[in-house]
C-alpha cells in the first residue's frame, strides 16, 4: 500500500514508468524479427550487443551528472528527446536498405541514448518514496504492463516484423519528452569543484565494490544478465518454429508474472532475508530454461512465465538493495553501476555469448533448441551457486566503502 505519496504524485510516477517500459518493449522485442525480416539475421547478436556497449558509458555518465550537475528530471527529458530521434533513425536505416554498418551505428546511437533510462527513472521514484520496499514494486510493475502494452500494440498493428514498430516506439518517446515538462524538476544538486575526469563521467562509483555484500550483489546481478541475454534474440525464433506468429504478443507472457512478482515483493523483503530473494529468483531462472528446453510448447510458455518471476526477483530486488544500503548522495551512480555491470558487462558477454552458442547448436538452418537452453539453465545453476557462496548479507548502510 502506498503510503507516502498523494494520488497526483502517484499518477505522475506510474505513467512515467507506463511510457517508458512501453517504448522499450516497442523497440526491444520485435528487434530479432524485424532484422530477419530485412535481411539483416546475421546482425541479431551485435545489434543487441550495442546495449551492452553503450552502457559502459551512458549510464554513469549520466548518473553522475544527475547526481552533480542537473537534476535527473532534466536529465531524463533530455535524453527522452535524443532517444526518439535515434530510434527514429535506426529505424529508416533498416528500412531503406542502408548498409549494415550505418543500421549498426544507429542502433549504437539509440543504445547509448536509451541505456540510462531505467536507472534514471528508477531514481526520480525513489527520491519521491519514503518507504521503498513497499512501494518500489507496485509502481515498477507498472513499467511492465507498459512494456507488455507496446508489445501488445506492435502485434496489434501487425509490426512485429516492420520497422513501423521502431517509428511507433520513436512517436511514444516524444510523449516521454512532454510528460516529464509536466514533472517537477526537482531540486538541481550543488556544484561540486574540481572534479576529475574519472568523477565526471561517474566510475568512481566503482568505489562502492569495495563492500563486500554490494560487490556479491553488483556481480550476481551481471553475471545473471548473461544467460538471460537469450531471451529476446532467440526466443521468437523458437516460437516461430514451432508455428506462432505475432510473437511481440507471446512474449509479454513473461511480463504478466513480472507484474504479480513486483507486486508482491514488498511483502516479501518483509518476510524474508535478501539472500534467499535473491537465490529464489536464480532458482527460477535455472528452471525456466530447463522448461524451455523441454520441447513441448505448453513448456516453451511456462519458461515465458518463469522469465517475469525471476527476472523481478533478482534485478529489482538488487535495484531495492541499492536503495536501502547506499548512501543518497551515491544513489544515482549506484544505480547507474548496476546498469553497467547488468546491461554493460553482463548483456555484452551475454549477447555475444549465447549468439556463439546459437551458432553451435545449429546446423544447416536447423537449431537443437532443447541443447540450447539446457546449456543456459546450467550456467544459471553456476551463477545460483556462486550467489549462495558468497553473498553474506552483514552490515547496514555502508555507502562507498
Amino acid at each position: 500500500m502506498l503510503t507516502t505519496l498523494r494520488r497526483a504524485e502517484y499518477a505522475e510516477l506510474i505513467g512515467l514508468f507506463f511510457l517508458i517500459g512501453a517504448a522499450m518493449g516497442m523497440w526491444f522485442v520485435p528487434l530479432s524479427s524485424v532484422l530477419a525480416a530485412h535481411g539483416l539475421a546475421q546482425l541479431r547478436p551485435y545489434a543487441f550487443a550495442t546495449s551492452g556497449l553503450a552502457a559502459f558509458v551512458s549510464p554513469l555518465l549520466f548518473g553522475a551528472m544527475a547526481d552533480r550537475h542537473a537534476s535527473p528530471v532534466k536529465v531524463l527529458r533530455g535524453l527522452a528527446l535524443a532517444t526518439a530521434i535515434s530510434m527514429a533513425l535506426a529505424s529508416s536505416a533498416i528500412r531503406f536498405g542502408a548498409a549494415p554498418g550505418v543500421v549498426l551505428g544507429f542502433i549504437l546511437l539509440h543504445a547509448f541514448c536509451s541505456a540510462p533510462m531505467w536507472s534514471l527513472t528508477s531514481t526520480v521514484v525513489f527520491a519521491r518514496l519514503a518507504d521503498a520496499k513497499r512501494e518500489f514494486g507496485p509502481i515498477r510493475a507498472v513499467a511492465t504492463i507498459g512494456w507488455m502494452s507496446g508489445c501488445l500494440l506492435v502485434s496489434a498493428l501487425g509490426a512485429d516484423r516492420s520497422t513501423l514498430a521502431g517509428y511507433a516506439g520513436a512517436g511514444v518517446w516524444l510523449v516521454v519528452w512532454g510528460f516529464t515538462l509536466l514533472l517537477p524538476p526537482g531540486a538541481a544538486p550543488l556544484p561540486v569543484a574540481g572534479l576529475t575526469w574519472t568523477q565526471r563521467f561517474g566510475y568512481d562509483a566503482l568505489a562502492l565494490l569495495r563492500h563486500r555484500d554490494h560487490r556479491v550483489v553488483f556481480l550476481t546481478t551481471a553475471l545473471f544478465a548473461i544467460p538471460l541475454a537469450a531471451f529476446y534474440p532467440y526466443t521468437p525464433p523458437h516460437l516461430q518454429a514451432i508455428g506462432l506468429e505475432h510473437t511481440s504478443a507471446w512474449m509479454s507472457l513473461g511480463q504478466v508474472t513480472e507484474v504479480v512478482a513486483m507486486l508482491c515483493l514488498g511483502t516479501l523483503l518483509l518476510r524474508w532475508r535478501l539472500k534467499w530473494i535473491f537465490a529464489c529468483g536464480l532458482g527460477l531462472g535455472v528452471v525456466r530454461f530447463a522448461f524451455c528446453a523441454a520441447g513441448p510448447p505448453w513448456t516453451l510458455m511456462t519458461g515465458l512465465l518463469l522469465h517475469g518471476v525471476s527476472y523481478t526477483l533478482v534485478s529489482i530486488t538488487g535495484q531495492i538493495y541499492l536503495d536501502q544500503r547506499v548512501d543518497p548522495a551515491w544513489r544515482a551512480r549506484g544505480q547507474a553501476l548496476m546498469s553497467l555491470l547488468n546491461s554493460g558487462v553482463g548483456s555484452t558477454i551475454g549477447y555475444l555469448g549465447t549468439g556463439r552458442w546459437f551458432a553451435v547448436c545449429t546446423v544447416e538452418s536447423h537449431t537443437r533448441w532443447s541443447l540450447f537452453w539446457m546449456g543456459l539453465s546450467a550456467a544459471m545453476a553456476a551463477v545460483l551457486v556462486f550467489f549462495l557462496a558468497m553473498y553474506r548479507g552483514r552490515g547496514g548502510r555502508a555507502g562507498a566503502l
